[in-house]
């Protein structure tokens, strides 16, 4: 499939890997952030593979639309799980340093294609 030849769906899938070994350290009660992080995350996946998916521009365009907005809800869930304390710093630090690079390669395969 042409989506993993992406940089950008590597990256985005490494930093899922890392996911379960981050909420594992979390404290009981917090369910509901652990499934808003893991869908924003893996929605972002899957609308960049559809996205890639697709012939038409304009629909390449909205489904890569849909992937740097989960993105950034990715990277907010993240944002509230520190306010929390239930993740420190560096490791909040080091996905959404995953997340700003995958985001950026996909804003460049949003350009038109000559």
């Amino acid at each position: 499939m042409n989506h993993q030849k992406l940089k950008c769906y590597a990256v985005l899938l490494e930093t899922a890997k890392r996911v379960p070994s981050l909420v594992a350290r979390m404290p009981r009660g917090h369910s509901h952030l652990i499934d808003q992080l893991e869908r924003a995350l893996s929605s972002a996946i899957l609308n960049l593979a559809e996205g890639n998916g697709r012939t038409s521009p304009k629909e390449r365009a909205r489904f890569f639309d849909i992937s740097l907005a989960s993105i950034a809800e990715t990277s907010s869930a993240i944002d509230v799980m520190q306010a929390f304390r239930l993740v420190s710093i560096p490791d909040g630090d080091a996905i959404r340093s995953s997340l700003k690079i995958a985001y950026s390669m996909i804003v460049r395969l949003k350009r038109p294609r000559i």
